[in-house]
């Protein structure tokens, strides 16, 4: 499957226009876009995310039920939607525009070294950087997105061997994050100064961290279930001792809310997956009738580059 590990060559060969001529499929000419914009990015940025968003992973869509729950090699994910002050149900947090919610702030804790986090002009250039202007549209999924986060509960089950296993409670921040009531793109701050993660979130992205391209984000764009794919590929190939097959139904056991059958996850899958590794040519991935091959690969991040984040 490593064919759309190679749009890096083509591209370097053929040039972007040249590359664009071997794709096929929309899926392809994502992939070949995506690369490109890793390719031309000379200023590599780190993001950080929990690991355990690598194994388990929020809603792709907005969903009605009040509890969701997702299942990751040896991870449990239960979030918990918050009430509002009259009882309703505030909803899940989903899609792309929570993942990149949530990649910002633990991005700035970790770079920090602490749980307070900088909003106001630092997210809306952090929004510039990641091509979502802050006005019309784009700020109400915002405003949403980041109201269902504010609420939430989540806890984290893991298998520790011998039947044992831990469990983390918690939410992901402290307090709400609030908006400015009036949208004013000549305003200095859309938001509240600071956030405060959660203290037991804080202290498991402390001991759980996993390093990620800002720049391959950027370039996967809103396509939520590629940004779930990506940091599952980052958090697992470079720790592999050997080639790991995976099954189609562990494939849609974590990847396939939305998708009733395994069979019918493939498709979309498979342009997810072509997307990620674009942006992770060091992946090395398989896929055949029963699965996929997970190989042992180069981190998505060097870890001399983790490293200067004193992140191991």
């Amino acid at each position: 499957m490593n064919h759309m590990g190679d749009v890096h060559r083509l591209i370097l060969q053929h040039g972007l226009e040249g590359a664009r001529t071997f794709a096929s499929t929309k899926g392809e000419r994502h992939a070949i876009e995506a690369a490109a914009v890793v390719l031309a990015d000379e200023e590599s940025r780190l993001g950080i995310t929990h690991a355990g968003f690598a194994m388990t992973s929020l809603p792709h869509k907005r969903i009605e039920e009040g509890l969701w729950k997702r299942e990751g090699h040896r991870t449990t994910l239960l979030v918990e939607s918050g009430r509002s002050r009259s009882g309703e149900l505030v909803g899940v947090p989903y899609g792309s525009i929570a993942r990149l919610i949530l990649l910002y702030l633990q991005t700035e804790a970790v770079r920090t070294n602490a749980p307070e986090v900088e909003l106001g002009r630092s997210m809306k250039s952090w929004m510039g950087r990641m091509s979502l202007t802050t006005g019309g549209k784009t700020y109400q999924l915002v405003t949403e997105q980041a109201r269902r986060i504010s609420a939430c509960r989540l806890t984290f089950f893991t298998d520790r061997g011998n039947g044992a296993e831990s469990r983390h409670n918690g939410a992901f921040v402290q307090d709400a994050i609030t908006f400015a009531s009036v949208i004013d793109e000549n305003q200095p701050t859309l938001w509240q100064d600071r956030v405060r993660l959660d203290p037991s979130f804080w202290q498991s992205l402390r001991d759980h961290p996993v390093p990620v391209r800002e720049e391959a984000i950027r370039a996967i764009g809103t396509r939520s279930l590629a940004i779930d794919v990506y940091i599952w590929l980052a958090y697992r190939l470079h720790s592999l001792s050997k080639s790991t097959p995976i099954s189609w139904g562990a494939v849609h056991a974590q990847f396939g809310a939305g998708f009733r059958l395994v069979r019918q996850i493939k498709p979309t899958f498979m342009d997810a997956l072509s997307l990620a590794l674009a942006v992770y040519p060091e992946a090395h991935v398989d896929a055949d009738k029963q699965g996929l091959v997970l190989h042992p690969s180069p981190p998505a991040v060097p870890k001399a580059e983790a490293r200067r984040l004193g992140i191991a």
